[in-house]
């Protein structure tokens, strides 16, 4: 490779079922890389569903098409239930104890925790990754750090617990810190808390959610990690789709779909606007003044793979696939109808909908061969 290849982060961002789009577009780097040994992506940022594939390519950094393939093995292979329970107990025992809450919370104090128990996703996650793997490959120098960004519902904060080199500084910035950790699956199960769906889970002092909440600056931390080119794989279109006439009231599917997709695409898309017009600042000074500002500024080169169709079309598509007793609920809400597929998008960890997304990723990232190899100085 060339000059260029040490300080490339790779960004991936969050999204439920919708994260199987990144493996596909991973496959398709690997196949433009060829037999290239080693790992491009020296620094690896993920955050929800994001957050677990790059920590499933980090254990495997000291061979980068051996992590591709691992990983699109198991999300090939993935169905709703080895990420959350569909059995009748949990799914009625989830409405009962939500009813509960609702109509005698005040009376016995009991909170639910979730809508849906995803244990069976700590099992996978428990069983498929070696966690260990990431400090030797840091320390073989194969990976200069990783980190996985989660929600504190304390504090507010975004915080990124990274494992890296021992010269990288934590950061704070506001409403956002860098924190060093030992990653581990309570970190992935954090980043992956989806609101309400998934339970919080605690770390030291205090229980985290889903890292895209309240994630002000998804791109933030791979530049604290060092990194001067950043890929950003995306697991939702980025361009407006402009204004529709409404039809009826919206279901508490299209509501909830909505409100998801604010989280995990609205800040993206400011963020790497908010770059761009830095670049372009800096573009607009000499040396001397660059290395004058506050910290000293850099250009860092960005490369955005988003979806070139729209994912909850995709997901209406595949939602006979949805296990009968968690289809009779979603239907309940709305999930099931064209106007609320957006929530199914999340949720649809079917292999019909997954490959299909796979495939998008692939055909967009090759669509794109030239950036590509140009990014990563084939």
């Amino acid at each position: 490779m060339g000059s260029k290849a040490g300080r490339a982060a790779l960004v991936l961002t969050g999204g439920g079922a919708r994260a199987a789009y990144q493996v596909g577009v991973l496959s398709a780097i690997r196949e433009i890389r060829g037999r290239q040994p080693g790992n491009p992506f020296p620094i690896l940022c993920g955050t929800s569903a994001g957050g677990i594939n790059a920590v499933a390519l980090a254990v495997h950094s000291t061979n980068f098409n051996h992590a591709v393939r691992h990983l699109a093995r198991i999300w090939r292979n993935f169905h709703v239930g080895r990420v959350y329970r569909v059995d009748p107990v949990a799914l009625f025992g989830s409405g009962l104890r939500w009813g509960a809450a609702a109509f005698t919370g005040w009376l016995v104090h009991q909170t639910p925790r979730s809508l849906l128990d995803n244990a069976p996703l700590r099992e996978l996650l428990t069983r498929v990754l070696d966690y260990p793997a990431i400090d030797r490959a840091i320390k073989a120098g194969y990976l200069r750090a990783i980190s996985v960004t989660a929600s504190g519902y304390s504090s507010g904060e975004s915080l990124s617990f990274f494992e890296g080199s021992l010269d990288i500084e934590p950061w704070h910035r506001a409403h956002r810190m860098g924190v060093r950790a030992r990653l581990g699956v309570d970190h992935l199960m954090a980043t992956s808390a989806l609101p309400l769906v998934f339970p919080a889970v605690r770390i030291n002092r205090e229980f985290f959610g889903d890292g895209s909440m309240r994630q002000l600056a998804p791109v933030s931390p791979a530049i604290h990690l060092g990194a001067d080119r950043i890929l950003v794989i995306g697991a939702g279109r980025l361009a407006e789709e402009g204004r529709q006439r409404a039809g009826a009231y919206p279901s508490p599917a299209q509501i909830a779909g909505h409100a998801l997709s604010s989280i995990f695409l609205d800040t993206l898309a400011v963020d790497l606007e908010r770059l761009e017009r830095i670049n372009q600042i800096i573009g607009c000074l000499n040396g001397e003044q660059r290395d004058a500002a506050a910290g000293g500024l850099r250009r860092i080169e960005t490369l955005v793979i988003s979806p070139s169709r729209r994912i909850d079309t995709i997901a209406a598509q595949y939602r006979q696939e949805i296990p009968p007793l968690l289809a009779a609920v979603l239907r309940g809400i709305g999930a099931m109808r064209r106007d609320g597929s957006t929530l199914l998008s999340y949720l649809l960890f079917e292999p019909g909908f997954i490959r299909a997304l796979m495939d998008l990723g692939y055909g967009d990232a090759i669509a794109r061969r030239d950036e590509i190899a140009a990014f990563l100085d084939l």
